[in-house]
């Protein structure tokens, strides 16, 4: 059996999903054949699969990390939310059906534990080593009997644990000692340490807590990670930016012409795949942000309508807020707009569901000449075509089939005017592609804006993953880390009371 570790962290959003993949980076700089997973995923941003599966975009992103391929085994579970209460469940890649959170976690979810650790141990059994990433917290003492995700899987393959924690937020030593505390003694044993991730200042300040934390819990540190803008690439739950801040805290650049292109992406209730957009974000010159208010689309050279999980909900929010009604002017001026999965949806004549929202016929903006209808099948595929003169690559993830009535080709959709739609995800990172495509954006909008001509995305998200390899390289205990990886959590290490409740 090859070496495996889990990545556990004190709350959401501490950082798991870029250690892991920073973890992947380093270890296969080394030379280690290494894999991530993760055993179940809540997420709108996804991914599909060379043989057509689904899986989130963050175990896409540890994949390249690796430097393979991602597979449908790197994400056995992933949960796509439909609202408050209820998610899409995709097995391995394809979707078996809507379940409320009170039936998953009712017995559903721990039944799929075998499911989860056979994905595992396929994995472990082809490469040196898997970097496996939990979710939220391992001391969710409410969740922790149904358990797949955290100390589930580490105890059922016996996997050492690091918790990470945010120490930008505050109470990073209260949290460590906390998440350890509220563990039964069996998960406790394999708890094997700590990694401290967005310090900043001086470290040797910290060191004294540090050792403290030692002296309380028998467990040590294995390294204290430098706080650095723009690594958070490819997050699972939420935009981690203020709808008005810039996506994922991009660095906009000076731009090579004369002006700055503004693109505005509409923040739709449950966007997904808002990824989609930083292709754009990388561009010297582009400034991105995310709008809910009409008089926010008026200074925009480019208005995105982007992907939904809740098509029909998506509209009626456009409706509700005005959004909708600053489109169709926008696109009755000749203004540029480009709609994406859900959002070509929208701006299509009408839509027919009786699966998603289950609301059947309704009125899209009429924008495009297209009529959608939701199957029951999910369409999961890695298109290739052309656009515009040049090569262009994507995913599709949709239900919505669309009949395309009229209007000039656009990869499977079609343009009007400068009203452009596709159910392509992930096309703007084709770079040619997207410039051509930014050079139309800036003619319409009569902007003096021109794309740089050596901006590569691939590169970009190259040195990205680098950067993150370079942060385990420089400031974790490498030596120590490698040898949880290979042998496991330590021996003896202490039970801290109260222990998980009974």
């Amino acid at each position: 059996m090859s070496g495996g570790l889990l990545v556990a962290g004190t709350t959401s959003d501490a950082g798991k999903s870029v250690v892991t993949a920073g973890i992947c980076r380093w270890l296969v700089r080394q030379g280690v054949k290494v894999a991530p997973f993760k055993a179940q995923n809540m997420s709108l941003n996804s991914f599909v699969t060379r043989e057509g599966a689904e899986i989130g975009r963050a175990q896409a992103m540890q994949a390249q990390a690796c430097r393979i391929e991602p597979t449908a085994l790197m994400n056995p579970v992933l949960l796509k939310p439909g609202g408050e209460q209820s998610s899409q469940v995709v097995l391995l890649g394809k979707p078996v059906g809507e379940m409320s959170a009170r039936g998953y976690h009712g017995g559903r979810q721990q039944r799929l534990l075998n499911t989860v650790l056979e994905s595992l141990a396929e994995l472990r059994a082809t490469y040196d080593a898997v970097i496996c990433e939990g979710a939220g917290s391992p001391a969710e003492i409410n969740l922790r009997r149904t358990d797949i995700v955290n100390m589930g899987i580490a105890r059922g393959a016996r996997l050492p644990v690091l918790v990470v924690g945010d120490i930008d937020r505050g109470g990073v030593f209260a949290s460590f000692f906390g998440t350890v505390a509220l563990l039964s003694p069996e998960d406790q044993e394999l708890v094997a340490g700590f990694l401290v991730n967005k310090f900043r200042g001086d470290v040797s300040l910290l060191e004294p807590g540090l050792d403290m934390l030692h002296g309380l819990t028998g467990r040590r540190t294995y390294g204290v990670l430098p706080f650095r803008h723009g690594l958070g690439i490819d997050e699972e739950d939420g935009l981690r930016v203020s709808l008005r801040g810039t996506v994922r805290e991009s660095n906009v650049s000076p731009p090579v012409g004369e002006d700055v292109l503004r693109v505005a992406v509409c923040a739709v209730p449950l966007l997904s795949n808002f990824t989609d957009v930083d292709a754009l974000a990388a561009e010297p010159g582009v400034v991105v942000r995310f709008v809910d208010r009409p008089e926010e689309l008026a200074d925009a050279d480019l208005v995105v309508v982007p992907g939904t999980r809740g098509t029909v909900r998506a509209l009626e929010w456009l409706r509700e807020r005005g959004l909708a009604e600053a489109l169709m002017r926008r696109a009755a001026e000749g203004r540029p707009i480009l709609g994406v999965c859900g959002g070509f949806q929208i701006l299509g004549e009408h839509i027919e569901d009786e699966v998603e929202s289950r609301q059947g016929h309704v009125e899209g903006l009429g924008l495009l000449p297209v009529r959608v209808r939701f199957a029951r099948e999910k369409t999961l595929t890695r298109p290739v075509g052309e656009a515009l003169g040049e090569a262009v690559e994507g995913y599709e993830i949709h239900h919505g089939v669309a009949e395309i009535l009229g209007g000039a080709a656009f990869l499977d959709g079609c343009r009007v005017g400068q009203t452009w739609g596709t159910h392509w995800h992930g096309s703007l990172e084709s770079d040619g592609f997207r410039r051509a495509f930014l050079r139309e954006v800036a003619a319409a909008a009569g902007r003096r804006f021109t794309p740089a001509a050596d901006t590569s995305f691939a590169a970009l998200r190259e040195e990205q993953l680098d950067r993150l390899g370079d942060l385990i390289e420089q400031h974790a205990d490498t030596d120590a880390l490698w040898r949880l990886i290979e042998s496991g959590a330590p021996q003896g290490l202490p039970f801290i009371p109260p222990g998980a409740p009974a």
